[in-house]
């Protein structure tokens, strides 16, 4: 209708119309997660030997096509290798680095940093950002479906991201958690 009769719109009726448009590609975007959330908990579980630095090099390079403007500096720790699902641990490294480049915050520069640390004797990967953060009171629910600490009008997306990579570390016998404060950056650790 915004092409084919936007002469005959009012402002207001334009307006609407944005509305409507605009909600519609948001709940496009909800199903898409909500049924890659249940693909990953019924998707029977491959393990091989995975070159995680790869991956993440690949999404890195997919962010920096698709936002050329920013100005984020992405350190990946090099030669780190997982034994799991090559395309889960994408899908989990895709929303990690996704949120930490979406979370910069207002900063015209940003550092997101890929590495690995050891945890409670453990071997755990980690994704660092500098960006806004969040209050670590309220990230009881961060890996909720639908859980959110920044309002949508401030930083977009479903809520569905960080449930996704809890339930693919989850399958694959880990564990992921998350430090932070606020407009101090964020890191997400997880364990395969």
């Amino acid at each position: 209708m915004l092409e084919d009769s936007a002469n005959r719109l009012d402002a207001k009726g334009k307006t609407h119309l944005q509305r409507v448009r605009e909600a519609a590609h948001r709940m496009a975007r909800l199903i898409d997660d909500l049924r890659e959330l249940a693909q990953v908990s019924r998707t029977d579980i491959r393990r091989e030997d995975v070159n995680v630095t790869d991956i993440v090099e690949s999404i890195a390079k997919e962010l920096r096509g698709r936002d050329p403007q920013r100005n984020v500096e992405l350190i990946v720790a090099p030669g780190l290798r997982a034994e799991g699902d090559p395309r889960l641990i994408r899908i989990a490294l895709q929303s990690l680095l996704e949120n930490a480049w979406k979370f910069k915050g207002k900063r015209p520069r940003a550092v997101i940093e890929f590495g690995a640390a050891s945890a409670n004797g453990q071997n755990a990967f980690f994704v660092r950002d500098d960006g806004a953060g969040f209050d670590p009171d309220h990230a009881g629910g961060l890996f909720a479906p639908f859980q959110r600490l920044h309002r949508a009008a401030e930083f977009p997306g479903t809520g569905i991201g960080l449930a996704t990579v809890q339930r693919i570390v989850r399958r694959h016998g880990g564990r992921v958690w998350a430090e932070s404060a606020p407009e101090k950056g964020a890191t997400f650790y997880f364990t395969l």
